[in-house]
Order: C-alpha cells, then sequence, then structure tokens
C-alpha cells in the first residue's frame, strides 16, 4: 500500500508541474490532487522536495533495471537520459525551481551506482581498495552530471543518445585509465 500511495503523490506532483511552477506548488495542492491526507504525505516525506528525489530515484532504478554491467552500461546512460527526457516538463520545471545542489544531488544519487557497479567489475580480482574504487566512481560520476546539468539547462535540445554514446565512449577508456593508474602507484 505504501508504494501506491507514494506513486498516487507522484502522479499528482507531476501533473501539478505541468500546471504552475515548482514553487507555487504546496503540499496541500498535491494531497487535494490525489485525495489523501496531509498526514498521509508526511508519513511518507519529510516535504516535497523528498518526493521529487524519491520521484527521480524511481525513474532512474526503472531507467537502469540490469543496466549495471560494462556490457549493458552505455545503455543505461542512455536510458538515464531517455528518462529525463521522458519526464522534460517535470525535470525543466524542478531545475528552475530547486537549487543547483539539489538537482546535482538527484543526478548523483541516480549516477553513481551505475558507474560503481563498472567500476566494480572492471577491478574485480585486482587490488584495488574501496576507497579507490569509490574515488573513481564518484570522479566520473561527476563528470556526467556536469554533461546532463548542462543538457538540461539548454532545454535537452541535444541528441541524447549521441550524448549518450559521447559520454560512454569518454567514460569508459578512462575509467580503465584510471584502474590502471590507481593499480600502477
Amino acid at each position: 500500500m505504501s508504494n501506491i500511495t507514494k506513486k498516487a503523490l507522484e502522479a499528482s506532483l507531476k501533473k501539478l508541474m505541468m500546471k504552475k511552477p515548482l514553487d507555487k506548488i504546496t503540499i496541500r495542492d498535491i494531497t487535494d490532487d490525489c485525495g489523501i491526507s496531509r498526514m498521509t504525505f508526511y508519513y511518507h516525506f519529510q516535504d516535497i522536495y523528498d518526493l521529487i528525489e524519491w520521484t527521480c530515484l524511481e525513474d532512474a532504478t526503472a531507467a537502469l533495471q540490469g543496466k549495471k554491467t560494462c556490457a549493458t552500461w552505455n545503455e543505461g546512460l542512455e536510458q538515464i537520459f531517455e528518462a529525463v527526457l521522458d519526464n522534460k516538463p517535470f525535470i525543466l520545471n524542478a531545475y528552475r525551481c530547486i537549487s543547483r545542489e539539489q538537482m546535482e544531488n538527484f543526478l548523483f544519487k541516480m549516477t553513481y551506482g551505475l558507474i560503481r557497479g563498472v567500476v566494480d567489475e572492471k577491478s574485480a580480482g585486482t587490488a584495488l581498495g574501496e576507497e579507490e574504487k569509490a574515488f573513481i566512481a564518484g570522479f566520473y560520476k561527476y563528470s556526467f552530471v556536469g554533461v546532463m546539468l548542462d543538457w538540461i539547462r539548454h532545454g535537452m535540445r541535444d541528441d541524447h543518445r549521441a550524448l549518450a554514446r559521447s559520454v560512454g565512449l569518454t567514460m569508459q577508456g578512462s575509467i580503465d585509465n584510471a584502474i590502471r593508474n590507481f593499480l600502477a602507484k
């Protein structure tokens, strides 16, 4: 039942964001739209930003199902772009109304697991430590999020497939080199 309520809140938020800016939407608007009490909202989320974060992570998780390996991570990158594009009005509205730091944090949570999975797979059987793996994944997480934010800031006009392919190609060789460099130190 809990997930059904969260999904109803998500649907109401997205519907309302099609009509007005995020900073004009209240919790009362969301709860009235989906027919639940404010207390039920607060049972699931701390505030609207918590709901936005949950929504972004849910969309990303659905997009990345089974796409966290070396063989599938380029497809995973493309699917992150597609998930953002599929929710363009929601994302652009959120981008205009929340701080850059909050938007970065949402995107960091979406991408870190994907990149970390690739780092773990590529470094399997090596002496690369957890700190080094976390550093490499974190470094490339920032790169990906920077590209994604530029794309969002420019209205998502560029071809997302070509952009995902370019990001994947750049990161693929770079991650391999980073692992080799850490092991050679």
